[in-house]
């Protein structure tokens, strides 16, 4: 049975993650910061995990021992208020808040986790970015914390992609399009908002689909390539 690593699996799309993984034949992690809610009504084991914390992350490496994992998905992620994030409000505290949770955490767990993922047979590791993080395609400002980020987390993982390739672990960077989460204020108002479980069955199809080929590149749910 392989094994998967899923974090932010509380809520969203780690959680609709979670659910597919399960439903698929995967031994689940479910990891998040908060453990309690809708974490405790998936049938796997779930494990608590700060990503913005060294420690928190050496203790569940520690935990989980030298077992292989096949699959690491970094989920987990945070948007702070668009009245936070403008040109004349965002501040260090919501930078630091941002870039810990969206590109420092999933760089270091992957980084503490791959000793266990060089010990699959077909390793494979997503990130959870944005279509915001693209530079090319930004043509609206704003969520200055937010887009460098996804930004960031773009490159990262472009980075560990080129590194990590004659290693045999491909890589999967995801964009999930508009989802209705609290983090997006449910999509109020746009039209092309889809619930999380939609969004994490296309983009699970997505990463089924890529391989050493495809490593490093960034994809839309919909299965086309977006831009950096």
């Amino acid at each position: 049975m392989p094994t998967a690593v899923v974090t932010g699996a509380n809520s969203g799309i780690g959680h609709a993650f979670a659910q597919i993984l399960i439903r698929e034949g995967y031994n689940v992690i479910a990891a998040d910061l908060d453990v309690s809610g809708k974490l405790t009504s998936l049938q796997c084991d779930g494990v608590q995990l700060d990503v913005t914390s060294p420690v928190s992350i050496a203790s569940f490496v520690s935990s989980y021992g030298g077992r292989p994992i096949d699959l690491l998905l970094n989920i987990a992620g945070f948007m702070a208020p668009p009245d936070e994030d403008a040109l004349s409000t965002v501040s260090l505290a919501t930078l630091t808040k941002t870039f810990s949770v969206n590109t420092f955490g999933p760089l270091l767990l992957t980084q503490a986790l791959l000793p266990n993922l060089l010990k699959s047979e077909n390793p494979k590791v997503g990130v959870m970015s944005s279509r915001v993080g693209s530079i090319t395609d930004n043509s609206s400002g704003g969520s200055y914390a937010y887009r460098a980020s996804k930004a960031a987390a773009n490159s990262v993982f472009k980075n560990i992609a080129v590194d990590l390739r004659d290693k045999g672990v491909a890589v999967v960077i995801m964009h999930p399009g508009i989802v209705k989460t609290p983090m997006t204020g449910m999509g109020e108002g746009i039209p092309e908002a889809v619930w999380p479980e939609e969004a994490a069955e296309k983009l699970w199809g997505v990463v089924k689909g890529k391989g050493l080929e495809d490593t490093g590149r960034f994809w839309h749910r919909e299965g086309f390539e977006l831009p950096w």
